[in-house]
């Protein structure tokens, strides 16, 4: 079973038509690379999944329970939406970190909000805290920045905002983690270090969903790729497929212009 479905996404902003009927699945521990030149429509997709945009039609299902039919008459409740949105983790391209807390307590936040909205939440509050402590210390050090626990967003490099990020998006386990361009802010030295972190959660099996720019990750990384045009995807297959092996048009001249650009 597939742990994400996507049928027929369809979004507009006004007269213009984002998404044109999106259809993708991705089975579990799998890696998911969407490219394309902007403007094509990858962060709205990207933005849909997480309940960040309202779809105009079509339906996402994750591990074969449908959590959004935009046919259905039935709005959202904004607890329902909380709740199906902890399917989803989201790794913004500008960090979106809150300056006044830690690197540890950015990652510790979101979790303890959930503790303390829980009405059956455990009896031993400290307990849990520290159980949440714990487990965010532990990710930090996963991605390199055990020794950053208590800096300031102010303190950090870019890459290792980016991993505090990466971070806080895993804390709450989510089945699928996306990521929007999450070395597009970064300066060229920095993007190594977060694309280093992105391979091990690959070689970890993390269902991923990844917008990026860089085409040699996508290649090397993903067990398939996506390429979006105009709000429709024009090719998709698997990395050789796709780079090595081009059948549209489009795709060819847009992976052009990348190679020259390299």
């Amino acid at each position: 079973m597939a742990v994400l479905e996507v049928q027929n996404i369809r979004k507009s902003f006004g007269e213009l038509e984002v998404l044109q009927g999106i259809d993708f699945s991705l089975e579990k521990g799998e890696t998911l690379a969407i490219i394309g030149s902007s403007g094509s429509g990858k962060t709205t997709l990207l933005r849909c999944l997480n309940f960040l945009e309202t779809l105009d039609a079509g339906r996402i299902i994750v591990n074969g329970e449908q959590l959004l039919d935009a046919g259905d008459a039935r709005k959202l409740s904004d607890a329902e939406i909380r709740r199906d949105r902890l399917h989803f983790g989201l790794v913004f391209q500008s960090f979106n970190l809150f300056p006044q807390y830690t690197a540890l307590q950015n990652v510790m936040l979101a979790p303890t909000l959930q503790l303390k909205e829980q009405k059956d939440a455990p009896t031993d509050r400290k307990a849990a805290l520290a159980q949440i402590e714990t487990r965010a210390k532990a990710l930090l050090e996963q991605v390199g920045l055990d020794e950053k626990l208590h800096y300031y967003p102010h303190q950090l490099s870019g890459g290792q905002q980016q991993r505090v990020a990466i971070a806080r998006a895993l804390i709450l386990e989510p089945d699928i983690l996306c990521f929007d361009e999450p070395t597009s802010a970064l300066d060229p030295e920095l993007t190594g270090e977060v694309l280093k972190v992105i391979r091990a959660l690959a070689e970890e099996h993390m269902t991923m969903v990844i917008v990026t720019h860089e085409m040699a990750f996508a290649r090397s990384v993903a067990d398939q790729v996506i390429f979006m045009d105009g709000g429709v995807i024009v090719e998709q297959g698997t990395p050789e497929e796709v780079f090595g092996s081009t059948q549209q048009e489009r795709t060819k001249q847009f992976l052009a212009r990348y190679n020259e650009k390299a």
